[in-house]
């Protein structure tokens, strides 16, 4: 289930108590860190681009870090450096999908609720469409509460 609300991704709301939020979000794999999203998170917690810089820049890969008791951001490399190449974009959507599946393993863990959080990843700066990164939410991320925030 995905729900869209308006808001900001870096404050995840929770309707269950005890409920661990996970903030996802699309990096590139060229260690750069400067643009849209990351800004967001730069100004609430230095740990993820920490995190993002000691991770192997590997498409598919994710890190996580935990930013309070209750809420971590994880880190996917989705996206193939930060330039459009002979008209294609720097979205990798099977690398998306591997980052999703990753994510669900992390999370298996946990016997807590857990809700998933996102502002419409890939769709920035990475050049994707919504309507090819939403069906892959949909399909696996399908036992979570998904909440898409827009600005």
């Amino acid at each position: 289930m995905i729900k869209y609300i308006t808001g900001d991704a870096t404050l995840p709301t929770g309707s269950k108590d005890r409920e661990l939020k996970i903030i996802v979000h699309i990096c590139n794999d060229e260690k750069k860190w400067g643009k849209g999203f990351v800004m967001a998170l730069s100004k609430r917690w230095t740990w993820p681009r920490q995190t993002y810089m000691k991770m192997k820049q590997e498409l598919g890969n994710i890190s996580h870090c935990w930013v309070n008791d209750d809420t971590c951001v994880i880190n996917m490399i989705a996206q193939e450096g930060i330039y459009s190449k002979n008209g294609e974009k720097p979205i990798r959507y099977k690398a998306l999908k591997t980052c999703f599946e990753k994510v669900i393993e992390y999370l298996k863990k946990y016997e807590r609720p857990v809700s998933i959080h996102m502002p419409r990843i890939g769709c920035g700066l990475a050049g994707g469409k919504w309507e090819k990164v939403e069906p892959i939410i949909k399909e696996i991320l399908a036992n979570y509460e998904v909440i898409v925030y827009d600005l």
